[in-house]
């Protein structure tokens, strides 16, 4: 990871903390700068006898107070955990996930918390789905606990969104100085008629074989990583979620294809950041004008 901007999604909760947590802790890897993000999404308000709504009103006064005193106490905080690491704070009267969405263009990172409250409504939860699925960076959904021996695990297809995924892994896994493990899933046909054909173990040796070679190169990038390669006859869902267990990250891209090589799609992303048991990123292959 370039050391940019790490954007942490903030709002006081115990999934915010462990989101500041794990970023703070990057930034002193990587020499980023962490800005901590509130957005408050106030209600508007419709007069009587109208059903246009007017334009929202922020209340100010003690709620606002409130919301400065809460990111003044986390950059205090940081100041403290990690005084090498540079901090800011934003606060913004607008949608957290537009807001986080746009602004990400300009970060290295955006870093929620698994769920989320505000004064006024859920702050993260549904907003790490669409900004994981919208943004222009990687987004890191922290939760569990961390063990900072355990391995990096990405998941891979053959499709170009795996590139930007996994060139994310090879970077934390270094950054951090623990093995990689790369996982190819290929989902077992089911049923009589299959579509597409069986598949083999020949196939499946094939598969590991052409992994294999994807990774000899990123091994010249990376040569103080330790990289293991398998590839696994399970739906690629449950296969990572299954490793996840004993990393200390997860990282997968959000599009793939391929019956053989399994499917890293927009349902496994959005599974696995339900259901995995600690830090997940995704990263979205990005379009190209």
């Amino acid at each position: 990871m370039t050391a940019k901007k790490i954007i942490v999604g903030y709002d006081g909760s115990a999934a915010a903390r462990a989101a500041a947590g794990w970023a703070l802790d990057e930034a002193a890897r990587t020499g980023a700068l962490v800005e901590f993000f509130y957005a408050f999404e106030w209600p508007s308000r419709a007069p009587a006898g109208t059903k246009i709504p007017a334009p929202a009103e922020w209340p100010g006064g003690e709620i606002d107070r409130t919301v400065h005193g809460l990111m003044s106490d986390v950059v205090s905080a940081a100041a403290h955990s990690h005084p090498a690491v540079r901090t800011d704070m934003s606060i913004v009267h607008a949608a957290a996930a537009l807001t986080l969405v746009d602004r990400s263009a300009e970060a290295s990172a955006v870093v929620l918390g698994s769920h989320g409250h505000s004064a006024v409504g859920n702050l993260l939860g549904s907003v790490s789905v669409a900004v994981s699925a919208h943004a222009h960076c990687p987004v890191v959904i922290v939760r569990g606990q961390i063990d900072p021996g355990a391995p990096v695990v990405a998941g891979v297809d053959d499709h170009a969104a795996a590139l930007p995924a996994l060139a994310f892994a090879f970077e934390q896994a270094q950054s951090r100085g623990v093995a990689l493990q790369v996982i190819r899933a290929a989902t077992p046909p089911s049923g009589l008629l299959q579509v597409p054909p069986p598949i083999t173990a020949d196939a499946l040796a094939a598969e590991q074989r052409a992994l294999d070679e994807l990774l000899s190169s990123w091994g010249e990038k990376f040569p103080g990583v330790a990289v293991t390669a398998r590839v696994l006859l399970d739906h690629p869902a449950h296969a990572l979620t299954v490793a996840g267990r004993d990393a200390q990250l997860l990282v997968v891209g959000t599009r793939g294809r391929g019956a053989l090589r399994g499917t890293l799609l927009g349902s496994v992303s959005q599974h696995l950041l339900h259901h995995a048991s600690g830090p997940v990123a995704v990263v979205r292959e990005l379009s190209r004008p």
